[in-house]
């Protein structure tokens, strides 16, 4: 079985030490996730590669009790759903990015948080997809 990522581009693979992959403006600065062609905020094209921080703060999260809708959630449905977290979580001065956690248990805003890889589900070949997450420091 191989190790897939959920989606090229998103975060660095193969990484031992992943990093979200977003843009930077050249003309405004703004940082996007996921990494855009054009600027959001001035419609600039001039959009570069711009790794986010690994570490940030949660600044809001909920628990995730019930199947999303797929498409184009293509997890686990019925019996084999798991609840899992997912919120917000602020990388510096940089972006705030809404991601899976890995908890739904003693979270609390502001605490710090950093981004792991984990396994998402298994695809129809046998590969296991993977996806990124943020779990508490500490």
């Amino acid at each position: 079985m191989a190790r897939v990522p959920v989606a090229e581009g998103v975060f660095t693979w193969p990484s031992e030490v992943p990093r979200l992959i977003g843009s930077r403006c050249s003309a405004c600065g703004i940082v996007t996730f996921p990494a855009q062609g054009s600027c959001p905020r001035c419609a600039s094209t001039g959009m570069a590669e711009h790794l986010l921080p690994r570490r940030g703060r949660l600044w809001a999260w909920t628990t995730q009790a019930f199947p999303p809708p797929s498409p184009p959630y293509a997890g686990p449905q019925g019996d084999g759903f798991v609840p899992f977290g997912v919120g917000y979580v602020q990388l510096g001065d940089e972006a705030k990015v809404e991601t899976r956690l890995t908890e739904t248990k003693g979270l609390r805003i502001g605490m710090d948080m950093e981004l792991v890889l984990m396994p998402f589900r298994t695809d129809d070949q046998g590969n296991e997809i993977v996806t990124f997450a943020f779990r508490p420091v500490g």
